[in-house]
């Protein structure tokens, strides 16, 4: 709830902070502490710096410094809860619900759910203390954690199993401290736990990238995991020596545990700062970027790491579904060269073009419905349902041009006939035009201006008569039977109106979202009956 919370109400700010810092090492480490501290999740921090690096847009030193200070954000964390404070966690429940009902502001709403996320946190971190107090005299846990406590390794291990498992370093690092603090396990045992919470914490980031993901953005991963494991070398042999300093300096175990941990990752960031060059050096080497054959139907801005923050995500959706409007194009424009040319590797080309456009579409429809609904405004599900209006309606005009048009060009060609001249004409005029409002239609789904939305809608109009006239000329013509004269093919008017509905979704998918929303739009085309002429025609 704290992280929904906070990302729903600073998301975008959030992630524009994190992408201004990583131009330089030390304020991105300085950036993804603060996000951290505020998410309460340095996974979360490491995804978003993980895809930057996997976009391109950043290299992998700056992003391996965001998790450095991200590592030190947790601990941050944890040296707030190591002090007593569930006294004011029914304080910040009803406060939290108060500002949650009673908010007339959406921000406000997400403070109210971050304020009662944070009360549920420390109720339940005081819950889970009181709750294992009968059992830290149990005999089996005692010899347990005795088995533990003789080997610092085993300590470690046993600490990021736990940790991997529980997806929170910092629960069983508080769970460490109460142990530790009531005895239950020696100084030096917690401290090597703790070590090993660390190490737990590298790996849900490392699983969440994929092993098939953008080498970019495994390096990154990687590298956090590889710094965790060197300091887990480093530490590891020297608690003997640190636990005497840290028990002189804090006599409080639990304190003494959540100053390790601190002490822990701010040596890690101030060893590896300076030597994160090397280290992206040697990442680059161990994992390549794969230059694979590049598969025009696997979307390339689908950020999965942005489906934490719905405004971000949503942005990536829409730049995918433009990505839809330049292959209809590339379509159109073969719709139009396989009419006068009646080419047949063109034809099988754009029939594979098709096939782009349909994974696309399911790509995106996938994406923007794995969105949380509860972390989303009123103006995020209704940009969310433009881009799927929009993205729906392109595929099923490149279905019309694959399934129709080009089909009929192919069958034209298969038998040896060759279009009217003036039949041609007319629909190369119109996939000219289909082609300026294609480009029209994506111009009104990025700007959502009213007014280009209008004239796209005109369109509709200029094609109904467009095909209407077609259909004039096409009947008189067969009145006419004049002799001599070429018999008039139906299936040019079949072209023709397949065309019209082709724009048809254009319009549907771009001007009919931005009219709706601004109450432009009618219901029906069908004129309001009139009572009393209903009466009189009775």
């Amino acid at each position: 709830m704290v992280q929904s919370g906070v990302q729903r109400a600073f998301g975008a700010q959030l992630r524009r902070s994190l992408e201004a810092a990583l131009g330089n090492r030390l304020r991105a480490a300085l950036v993804g502490l603060g996000v951290t501290a505020i998410l309460q999740s340095s996974t979360a921090t490491g995804l978003m710096a993980a895809s930057f690096a996997a976009s391109g847009a950043v290299s992998v030193v700056p992003a391996l410094a965001v998790m450095l200070g991200a590592n030190v954000g947790t601990t941050l964390i944890v040296q707030a809860l190591s002090f007593d404070i569930s006294h004011v966690a029914p304080i910040l429940v009803l406060f939290g619900v108060v500002m949650f009902r009673k908010g007339t502001s959406a921000r406000t709403r997400d403070f109210g759910r971050v304020a009662i996320g944070l009360g549920l946190m420390l109720f339940a971190l005081s819950r889970m203390l009181d709750l294992l107090q009968p059992y830290e005299d149990s005999p089996s846990l005692r010899t347990l954690l005795g088995l533990i406590a003789t080997d610092r390794a085993v300590a470690m291990f046993a600490a990021a199993l736990v940790t991997w498992l529980a997806h929170s370093s910092v629960a069983v690092v508080l769970l460490v401290m109460s142990l530790a603090e009531r005895g239950v396990l020696p100084l030096e045992a917690a401290m090597a736990m703790v070590i090993g919470a660390n190490l737990g914490s590298a790996i849900n980031p490392l699983l969440e990238s994929g092993a098939g993901g953008d080498a970019a953005g495994r390096r990154v991963s990687v590298g956090n995991l590889l710094n965790r494991v060197v300091g887990c070398l480093i530490f590891l042999p020297l608690l003997g020596i640190v636990g005497p300093l840290l028990v002189a300096w804090q006599p409080n175990a639990s304190r003494a545990v959540a100053d390790f941990h601190t002490i822990f990752n701010l040596c890690l960031a101030l060893l590896f700062l300076p030597l994160l060059d090397p280290l992206a050096a040697m990442l680059r080497r161990l994992l390549p970027t794969r230059i694979d054959a590049v598969d025009p139907g696997q979307p390339i801005y689908l950020d999965q790491g942005a489906l934490r923050t719905p405004a971000i995500a949503l942005g990536f959706a829409a730049r995918e579904a433009l990505r839809m409007a330049d292959v209809l194009e590339t379509m159109l424009k073969g719709a139009s060269e396989s009419l006068e040319s009646a080419d047949r590797g063109r034809i099988a080309e754009i029939r594979r073009t098709d096939d782009v456009l349909d994974s696309l579409d399911d790509a995106i429809a996938t994406y923007v419905t794995g969105l949380d609904a509860d972390d989303m405004s009123a103006a995020d599900h209704r940009r969310a349902a433009a881009i799927l209006a929009f993205s729906t309606n392109l595929e099923h005009a490149g279905d019309i041009l694959d399934k129709n048009v080009v089909a009929l060009a192919g069958k034209r060609l298969k038998h040896g006939v060759a279009p009217m001249a003036e039949s041609r004409d007319r629909a190369l005029d119109m996939l000219a035009r289909l082609e300026a409002n294609l480009r029209a239609a994506t111009s009104v789904f990025v700007t959502e201006d009213v007014r280009a939305a209008r004239q796209l809608a005109d369109e509709k109009s200029i094609f109904r008569d467009l095909e209407a006239d077609a259909v004039e000329e096409h009947f008189e013509a067969m009145r006419a039977r004049r002799p001599g004269a070429t018999k008039a093919d139906p299936a040019d008017l079949d072209i023709l109106r397949d065309l019209k509905r082709v724009n048809d979704h254009l319009v549907a998918g771009a001007a009919y979202p931005v009219l709706q929303s601004q109450g432009e739009l009618l219901a029906s085309r069908l004129r309001r009956s009139d009572p009393r002429r209903d009466r009189h025609d009775d």
